[in-house]
């Protein structure tokens, strides 16, 4: 007759932690841990436990009961009050620095009407499944896994949508199967429009960055973006300068074409954490129409996205508190 420990032992290489196991007159009751599968992940695991103990000598029937706890999920926005500060490129190398921190990670490309996340994330071309009803995400390289408008539509397609149709996009962008990921990094449209009313009202984000360049026109905007999501009680975790010195790929000299330190006094103005700065720098528009993000590099590109990837991390570990706090 099969003993337990010989049960527990076949569950291991399937299930591992996952599973515990009764034995009683040839009854095998089992629990799984689904937590965090998508459906078809938990059919496997079922169908490959099921089939393991069956076949254990003795064993007459085994019956199988599936758990799962509820993950935890934060969504950070990502910003900003116009177009053309490079947002986009600021949210896909901060969702691939969170995963290199050890979160887990998924990037929803919120940007209904102009979505660029798959060319950034080197994916173009992929598309989602859907099963029962919810969106799969698709992995890329980089451990990230993404939705996008961009994966859903023609790449020449324009995406001419009143409000609600954009709202219903969101949503299911937003509520699809995540899997395991407990940290969503949203790249949202610029302005503050419809889907920015929606994320806020349905989606309730954990907090957001903002993103802006340190001219002044992009700072007026950026402080619009500020307001909306303030006095909608998101929290504001911090300003980031985008585009900020530019170095001279023959000399080193440093210039700022779009001024410098803009974003860092608004931020102490507004009372509000400036999470840090990212060069005008070629290495990032290069990897970034490649689809490589230059966080995945080793320059000075990735030093900058990481630094500011560690205080938001920092941020979320303290429930909310101040990202530049020690």
């Amino acid at each position: 007759m099969t003993e337990l420990s010989t049960v527990t032992a076949a569950l291991a290489p399937i299930a591992g932690a996952r599973a515990t196991a009764r034995l009683e007159e040839g009854r095998a009751s089992i629990i799984l841990d689904v937590s965090g599968l998508d459906p078809a992940q938990r059919a496997e695991m079922e169908a490959a436990v099921r089939a393991a103990v069956a076949a254990l000598p003795g064993i007459r029937e085994v019956r199988i009961a599936q758990t799962s706890q509820r993950i935890e999920r934060r969504l950070i926005a990502v910003a900003s009050g116009k177009g053309g500060v490079g947002k986009s490129t600021v949210s896909a190398n901060l969702a691939i620095a969170l995963q290199q921190l050890g979160r887990q990670v998924g990037l929803v490309d919120a940007d209904i009407y102009g979505p660029s996340q798959p060319k950034l994330m080197g994916v173009e071309g992929s598309r989602p499944t859907a099963q029962d009803k919810l969106l799969q995400p698709v992995p890329t390289p980089f451990g990230v896994s993404l939705l996008s408008m961009g994966q859903l539509v023609a790449a020449d397609q324009a995406i001419a949508w009143r409000g609600p149709m954009a709202a219903g996009a969101l949503g299911q962008l937003v509520d699809a199967a995540w899997g395991n990921a407990d940290t969503l990094v949203v790249d949202m449209p610029p302005g503050t429009g419809d889907v920015q009313l929606t994320m806020i009202q349905k989606h309730r984000p954990t907090g957001v960055v903002i993103v802006s360049t340190p001219q002044d026109l992009a700072l007026i905007d950026a402080r619009r973006a500020i307001d909306l999501f303030a006095k909608a009680g998101v929290p504001i975790i911090g300003l980031v300068e985008n585009m900020a010195g530019y170095a001279c790929p023959s000399c080193g000299a440093i210039s700022d074409p779009f001024g410098r330190g803009g974003a860092e006094a608004a931020a102490a103005a507004l009372d509000i954490p400036f999470l840090g700065r990212i060069p005008l720098d070629i290495a990032i528009r290069t990897g970034s129409d490649g689809g490589l993000p230059p966080v995945t590099g080793n320059g000075p590109e990735r030093t900058a996205f990481m630094q500011i990837a560690t205080r938001i991390a920092a941020w979320l570990d303290r429930g909310g508190h101040d990202a530049t706090d020690d």
